[in-house]
């Protein structure tokens, strides 16, 4: 179906991204999945073009736009060429908006002209071991010591971790027994410091290609000039960009889908099995018929939650309505694309497989299914 959400500007900037991840990333994408982690010079490339910094002011080296649809243009134009961009997409659309709306004058000034250029990298430590999305559980503690906070705990499963240059830390800087929510504080946490280490990248069974590894905090001082907003503030701050999250991973997974159908209609007007193409026979049609009507309806209601999105107006309960649906739908549409390949589709050389492993974790990440069930019931008036 005709998509309208896009401008002249948007589609100029498709162009550079397709050309891009054609040059510079699809030929060296299995090299990066076997290393477990895109180079640094892949972000500076990006910086070089302009595709980093769309968000960010003028001033600093960016376009001053923050519109989320050319976050959502290459992101597309990733899973086009079948590769991912996942640690580009979790520094641009998740980390970024919290530098953007919470950085003072002097920190904006320190910060972001790297984030704009590529040459400072970023991750965000929310994850803790045992609390999932129970963000209000963290345990991480930073407590203050004149002009420093002094930050002990750990985190996991930090996407960007290994290469970050800085990593937004939320830790407990109070306790209220009546609130567990309140005390939180977001504190940026520069890679070298004494007591801050990283840990292996962890083997995940997808997204090879994001590295994800444990974050160690033990006695880390940290400038109290490096705190992002207000002391106590973090809850309400991390909930300020989830909707933003849950649009990108929906974006991702409406993308993946895309590229699943394209791939297997490759392969089943190739595949010949009894003697005609797989494309021939009446169950191949109905199953990828059938697909594409459900790709195309998860297609509309995120085009709709992106332009709500971009014009500040979109809801909690909608961004997880469009999250649940469109993540349940890639799961099936590339579960019965991989079907169509038979024993192929099994195999790690043929993308339908890594669509099928990058998948799984849409329906976890930035909320999972369940949450997002348990946001939309509450909307319901079911409490």
């Amino acid at each position: 179906m005709r998509r309208d959400i896009f401008t002249e500007d948007h589609d100029a900037f498709r162009q550079l991204a397709r050309e891009f991840i054609e040059k510079e990333v699809v030929p060296h994408y299995p090299e990066w999945e076997k290393a477990g982690r895109m180079p640094r010079e892949v972000f500076e490339k990006l910086g070089a073009l302009g595709l980093l910094g769309t968000a960010i002011p003028e001033q600093y080296g960016g376009a001053g736009d923050r519109d989320y649809r050319y976050n959502m243009v290459l992101q597309e134009e990733a899973y086009r060429a079948q590769v991912t961009l996942s640690t580009v997409r979790t520094q641009i659309d998740v980390i970024l908006p919290y530098f953007l709306e919470y950085a003072n004058a002097e920190q904006r000034d320190r910060w972001f002209p790297g984030l704009a250029d590529g040459t400072l990298l970023t991750a965000i430590g929310m994850t803790e071991p045992g609390t999932g999305s129970d963000l209000a559980g963290m345990r991480t503690t930073a407590v203050r010591d004149g002009d420093e906070y002094v930050i002990n705990g750990g985190k996991t499963f930090i996407t960007g971790g290994l290469l970050a240059d800085l990593v937004i830390v939320a830790a407990r800087t109070s306790t209220d027994p009546d609130n567990r929510r309140a005390g939180l504080t977001l504190i940026v946490v520069e890679s070298g410091r004494p007591g801050f280490t990283k840990g292996r990248i962890l083997d995940k069974m997808g997204c090879k290609v994001q590295d994800t590894v444990e974050l160690h905090f033990d006695n880390v001082r940290v400038p109290v000039t490096n705190r992002l907003g207000e002391e106590g503030a973090a809850f309400s701050y991390l909930g300020h960009n989830l909707a933003q999250e849950r649009i990108t991973v929906a974006t991702g997974s409406v993308a993946q889908a895309h590229a699943a159908i394209a791939a297997t209609i490759d392969y089943v007007k190739e595949r010949k099995v009894f003697g005609q193409a797989v494309a021939g026979f009446q169950n191949t049609k109905f199953e990828l018929a059938a697909m594409s009507a459900e790709v195309e309806a998860a297609q509309a209601m995120l085009d709709r939650a992106v332009l709500e999105l971009v014009e500040n107006r979109l809801s909690a309960p909608d961004a997880a309505r469009t999250k649940l649906f469109c993540t349940e739908v890639q799961a099936r549409v590339v579960d019965r694309c991989l079907q169509l390949f038979g024993g192929y589709g099994y195999m790690m050389e043929y993308p339908i497989a890594r669509l099928y492993t990058d998948a799984r974790v849409a329906r976890i990440y930035a909320g999972t299914s369940e949450v997002m069930k348990t946001i939309i019931a509450k909307d319901l008036g079911l409490r």
